[in-house]
């Protein structure tokens, strides 16, 4: 894993978890101005997933780790992110763009963080797509409460 301090958003909530983890995926961004990135090809993506909170659940976590490697990694990692449902060809706002990618992560990470007893947030998802081009994704405050 990639040693990296990563921009970490302001908030006052008493904890704060991060989790790192990288998955091998392709995709193509089926728009014209994308250029060759409109052929299928592939990236190692390196993403760290802020969350925080005040209260840990019944176990004593924010949130599990596993938990969020089964909601992120085991859902992308050896696809295609294309055919995955929450992904477009025909609706721009879901092109796989990195900046999409890691909006959709957050997406899936509070919606099942809002189901959790403790209700943490997600603060922020940072996706890093090659060696020099990521993408920091913070929701408005607020965020999909």
């Amino acid at each position: 894993m990639i040693q990296q301090i990563y921009p970490s958003p302001s908030h006052e909530f008493s904890y704060e978890l991060n989790k790192d983890f990288q998955f091998a995926a392709a995709h193509y961004v089926p728009h014209e101005a994308a250029g060759k990135c409109q052929n299928i090809h592939g990236h190692t993506y390196f993403a760290n997933i802020t969350i925080a909170g005040d209260q840990l659940d019944e176990s004593g976590f924010l949130v599990n780790f596993k938990t969020i490697k089964e909601l992120l990694h085991d859902r992308f990692d050896h696809g295609i992110l294309n055919e995955d449902e929450l992904f477009s060809d025909k609706d721009e706002t879901r092109f796989p763009t990195t900046e999409v990618v890691a909006r959709i992560m957050y997406e899936v990470i509070q919606e099942y963080l809002n189901t959790t007893i403790n209700k943490p947030q997600c603060l922020q998802v940072f996706l890093r797509e090659t060696p020099t081009s990521y993408v920091i994704y913070r929701p408005k405050s607020g965020g999909l409460l």
